[in-house]
């Protein structure tokens, strides 16, 4: 009977195990996962967020911390999710992410950043006293729905779209790293000529430039402020030539009036010659 029992006892711990394993390892987490597409649901009830890399020593000996946070997320009425920024650059850039890990608090579309003990039980009292009350919340020039951080966010997409560009010409392609700058210079060239052009015809448009007729070359009426003097310098150029003209002119009578005399003089003086008496 012994030796006919002694098989059943393993395979019914294997099968405890096989059964179990599912509850133990295979549990689903309760944590929830924020992407480009769900991250305005923060904006609505209680969120701590965790920002994290999974190349991220610290954030790696975070998980399991908030892993056990996030089961007393019901009972305390907070969801509790985490950023991959390596998979949402954007939402890095909306939020500002200067290191890793980040986590902030959220209540009702106000965000703080938590800059506590990394601990499950301070993380619940942090909730659960509201300890968050005693931290100012983001400006809402910076908030992660302005038009600042979805500009910036738009920037930080940008740059892993041409990292990842950069990638393809070199891996898949085989171009050299040289050849894949010059694509992107190039590409950057067009791109603010074409900017530029369209910048000039929306200002075009906008504020249009008023023509003006073009003025017949004399015009003594209207004379340019800076006319006035090459006027003046003329004005005076042709009054001392009329003076010139004038002293010339007076100088000619002079002498035609001088010439005229002389000869009456020469002729009364001519006949008058003395007589000899004959003595």
């Amino acid at each position: 009977m012994t030796a006919s029992r002694s098989p059943v006892v393993p395979v019914a711990v294997l099968l405890l195990l096989v059964c179990g394993a599912p509850w133990t390892h295979g549990r689903r987490s309760d944590v929830r996962i924020i992407t480009d597409g769900n991250w305005k649901e923060l904006l609505e009830g209680e969120w701590m967020i965790e920002f994290y890399a999974p190349w991220c020593p610290a954030c790696q000996n975070l998980q399991p911390e908030w892993e056990s946070f996030a089961e007393w997320g019901e009972d305390l009425e907070v969801n509790v999710a985490k950023v991959d920024v390596t998979e949402q650059p954007g939402l890095s850039g909306r939020f500002i992410i200067t290191a890793l890990p980040t986590i902030y608090h959220c209540k009702d579309g106000e965000f703080r950043r938590y800059q506590g003990p990394r601990t499950k039980k301070d993380f619940i009292n942090f909730v659960s006293e509201k300890e968050w009350k005693s931290i100012e919340p983001v400006s809402s020039w910076f908030g992660p729905g302005s038009v600042l951080m979805s500009s910036m966010s738009a920037l930080f997409q940008l740059s892993m779209w041409i990292r990842t560009c950069h990638n393809y010409f070199i891996e898949d392609l085989g171009l050299p790293v040289w050849g894949s700058y010059t694509v992107f210079a190039l590409a950057t060239l067009l791109s603010g000529l074409l900017l530029g052009l369209c910048m000039i015809f929306v200002a075009d448009c906008l504020f249009p430039s008023k023509r003006r007729r073009a003025q017949p070359y004399p015009s003594k009426k209207l004379l340019p402020e800076s006319s006035q003097p090459l006027k003046k310098l003329e004005e005076e150029q042709e009054a001392d030539e009329e003076d010139v003209s004038e002293d010339e002119a007076g100088s000619k009578e002079g002498t035609n009036k001088d010439i005229p005399q002389n000869t009456i003089r020469q002729r009364s003086v001519g006949p008058s010659c003395p007589q000899i008496n004959p003595s």
